[in-house]
């Protein structure tokens, strides 16, 4: 038997731009959300992909290095 994946709109998926402080400074931060990953751009230059756990944490599963306190920013931006 194969179990297929739940592949319906999440809730709050799409698209989200907004200013993130980081690295002392104000910086464009794009994320881009669909089911439980987060793909994030800052600054066109800084990549990262962030995985929403079953728990509600959300962490980090690639890219570059982010601070906590930038996942943490996010997170509550898009999830409220």
């Amino acid at each position: 038997m194969i179990d297929e994946k739940d592949t319906s709109p999440a809730d709050k998926d799409g698209k989200y731009e907004f200013q993130l402080h980081y690295s002392g400074r104000e910086v464009a931060c794009t994320v881009v959300k669909e089911q439980d990953k987060f793909t994030v751009c800052i600054e066109n230059n800084i990549n990262a992909e962030l995985t929403l756990q079953p728990d509600g944490s959300l962490i980090q599963t690639g890219g570059n290095d982010l601070a906590d306190s930038a996942v943490d920013y996010i997170k509550k931006r898009i999830l409220g």
